[in-house]
């Protein structure tokens, strides 16, 4: 990029949690935010490059800090299967699709809970030159003792370990990891972040003593784990979407595919007891967010996305609807679904709009009252200070 080109728009939100900004502009040089200034303002230069989106909203780039790229989230379970069943080539389709997906959503980072070296592999030498989306990888979920070896991370970006079941799930993971053995995977963790999915009181307070960075899920955890993490500046990823689609799927009396705006039910016998309890953990969810919201503990949006149901990309609306509805403001939720799980893993390129930064955003169309919603049909996303070559606001369907 040669020039200064500048970026006009009706509202800016940073990212930082502060106030919406109103008409603003940003200029870009060389891929950075060199200035951010009232639109008023705008320096009047022969031949500046002026992009007009005065009747939109720039915001920061989307981080999904929990996905499953290389799984298929739909509810019939035959789908599930063949997918998971099928060969290198149509897996790492698949993946290309759910990244798609996710950078025509505006997640422009996501941290994966599988081992998709291969598929990785795939997909950047095969069918695309680069990713168009920022990627961190745990390899494989440590659930057991074989799946986690002392000192074995080369190749990773951080550990995901299941020290409990998900929330969704029937059953603990068999054979399940003890304290010790938790104890052993954090020393011995090369320096990488670890990430523990665990809930209840004793499987979360036993998580934070072993020295874990974050606590994804943390269902019915209680208020005292959640003032240790605000003392040790431990990451929270709630995961509040899983509690919303399992409560969909039970009202329904079948399974329900979580589209948000569309619901597709699908066939199958209601579960005795499943609307109750989701409506609790979907209650004390939002209760435990809240609470977390007053002690200060940083939190971060991640959806889940590839598990049955939770799509990639379109969940993260959902999960930010549910964030503002436990209490938190608009800003303060943007700041939760971007700069917070881009510090965490390290997405340098992404984060918060300020002088200096990355020129990576989103544009969405309309008010700020239209927010989180407008999310799901941006106007437009910007790269390093240009219009993103993938995203097309209304893509040509082929055959």
């Amino acid at each position: 990029m040669g020039g200064t080109r500048f970026i006009v728009a009706g509202s800016l939100i940073d990212g930082n949690g502060g106030d919406v900004r109103r008409n603003v502009f940003l200029a870009v040089k060389d891929t950075i935010i060199t200035a951010i200034g009232s639109a008023a303002d705008l320096p009047r230069n022969d031949g500046a490059a002026i992009d007009d989106f005065s009747h939109c909203i720039i915001l920061p780039p989307l981080v999904d800090c929990s996905v499953h790229l290389s799984r298929s989230p739909s509810v019939d379970e035959k789908v599930r299967l063949s997918s998971a069943e099928s060969g290198l080539a149509q897996k790492a389709a698949m993946l290309e699709r759910h990244i798609r997906y996710c950078h025509g959503h505006g997640v422009q980072g996501v941290a994966d809970s599988d081992d998709i070296t291969d598929l990785m592999e795939r997909y950047q030498e095969g069918l695309a030159p680069a990713s168009i989306i920022d990627i961190r990888t745990s390899g494989r979920l440590c659930r057991s003792r074989q799946d986690c070896p002392a000192g074995n991370s080369a190749g990773i970006d951080f550990l995901k370990i299941g020290y409990s079941g998900n929330i969704e799930d029937d059953e603990a993971p068999d054979p399940r990891l003890n304290y010790a053995d938790l104890c052993r995977i954090l020393q011995d963790r090369d320096g990488k972040k670890a990430v523990v999915v665990a809930n209840g009181p004793q499987q979360v307070e036993e998580a934070l003593a072993a020295g874990c960075d974050a606590i994804e899920q943390g269902y019915a955890m209680g208020e005292e784990n959640l003032r240790k993490m605000a003392q040790k500046d431990v990451l929270w990823i709630p995961g509040v979407v899983r509690a919303k689609n399992g409560l969909d799927g039970s009202r329904s009396g079948g399974e329900v595919c979580c589209r948000f705006s569309t619901r597709y039910v699908a066939p199958g016998k209601p579960v005795p007891g499943a609307e109750a309890f989701w409506q609790k953990m979907l209650a004390e969810q939002l209760t435990q967010l809240r609470f977390a919201r007053k002690l200060g503990v940083t939190t971060a949006v991640g959806t889940g996305a590839g598990s049955v149901g939770i799509l990639h990309g379109e969940s993260m609306v959902e999960e930010m609807k549910l964030f503002i509805k436990a209490g938190y403001s608009l800003e303060e939720t943007i700041r939760c679904a971007s700069g917070n799980g881009a510090r965490f893993f390290g997405m340098e390129r992404l984060g918060t709009l300020t002088v200096g930064r990355q020129a990576t955003f989103l544009l969405a169309r309309g008010s700020v009252k239209q927010l989180p919603r407008k999310l799901s049909y941006l106007e437009g996303i910007y790269v390093d200070g240009v219009p993103s070559r993938t995203y097309s606001k209304n893509p040509v369907k082929t055959a």
